[in-house]
């Protein structure tokens, strides 16, 4: 496993080293006094990420996902100039390197509010200083919570997000989109699975042994070194996701974690303006928008504007 590849590559090693120095002198420059610090997360912050080889060419296959943290007392003011600055960052090693650069903007307060999820849980396990304050400064309040105990509603994120990605993936015309989303889509139905029964791990080797499913094995060795024609059929895919639903929705109801509220009632109000299925008042955001995806994917229908509206306001 090297620090940003997964596997054997050296000269991908060397372009994302260069590309993390060369941001971070970027940053460097910036004058915005409401940044603290920036770390590249996701799959090369953790040492998971893909590359694609067609013969001697090789190529980063994923997005770089860098994570800007603000000053505590920073305004949307601020964030939105953060943002601004960022933006030209990200389009131009966009265009260099031939996948997606993006930043997320995060105040030090949503980073220990959202500490619960998968996303912010790995991000402080598996990253790299890219400029200002480092990430031991930036994540030092952010508690670091076991695997297994993972709330209940990451399972039901990451198939809702999953389920998105799968349902247009079969309407694309991009087949290197589709077979990425499809590939996605098994390791979240996996991943889901063993949030679900409490035993998921931090690296994705980990969850592959835990879970026990060729369909996931092929879908990791397609993440770190994915290649045209994929591991696994849109069907397949879609059978996983189904039982896995399955499996989460016995999972919450066992441990009573798929209740009503009126906090969840309230927030869904105030975030669409609108009350919705009064059949699902009271449910959280993402149970109820899950439910919606899974008569689509039974259906095979295309995705409704209006459900894709609701996964963007509670993604």
């Amino acid at each position: 496993m090297g620090r940003y590849v997964a596997g054997a590559a050296p000269a991908m090693e060397r372009l994302v080293e260069e590309t993390v120095k060369g941001i971070g002198a970027e940053i460097g420059t910036l004058a915005v006094p409401c940044l603290q610090g920036v770390v590249l997360g996701g799959g090369y912050g953790r040492g998971e990420g893909g590359v694609f080889a067609d013969g001697a060419e090789e190529r980063l296959s994923n997005d770089l996902d860098f994570f800007a943290v603000t000053a505590p007392d920073t305004s949307t003011d601020g964030i939105r100039a953060i943002m601004a600055a960022l933006a030209p960052v990200s389009e131009a090693w966009t265009a260099k390197l031939g996948v997606d650069v993006d930043f997320v903007v995060r105040t030090p307060w949503r980073i220990r509010h959202d500490e619960a999820r998968v996303m912010i849980q790995e991000l402080v396990r598996g990253y790299v200083d890219v400029a200002g304050r480092p990430g031991a400064a930036l994540f030092q309040d952010v508690a670091r919570r076991p695997p297994e105990a993972l709330p209940w509603t990451e399972a039901v994120r990451l198939l809702v997000n999953r389920g998105v990605g799968l349902t247009l993936a079969r309407t694309s015309g991009d087949a290197v989109f589709a077979e990425r989303n499809v590939n996605k889509c098994v390791l979240g139905a996996g991943d889901a699975v063993l949030v679900a029964r409490h035993a998921y791990a931090w690296r994705v080797e980990d969850r592959a042994s835990a879970l026990g499913w060729p369909a996931y094995d092929a879908a990791m060795a397609w993440k770190f070194r994915p290649r045209a024609g994929g591991t696994c059929g849109w069907d397949e895919a879609r059978n996983l996701w189904l039982q896995a639903v399955e499996e989460v929705r016995d999972a919450g109801r066992r441990d009573g974690a798929d209740g009503r509220s009126l906090y969840q009632a309230a927030r869904w109000i105030v975030r669409r303006r609108t009350l919705g299925d009064l059949r699902t008042l009271g449910q959280g955001a993402v149970v109820r928008i899950l439910n919606r995806l899974v008569r689509v994917v039974e259906t095979r229908e295309a995705l409704p504007p209006a459900l894709r509206r609701d996964w963007q306001v509670f993604n």
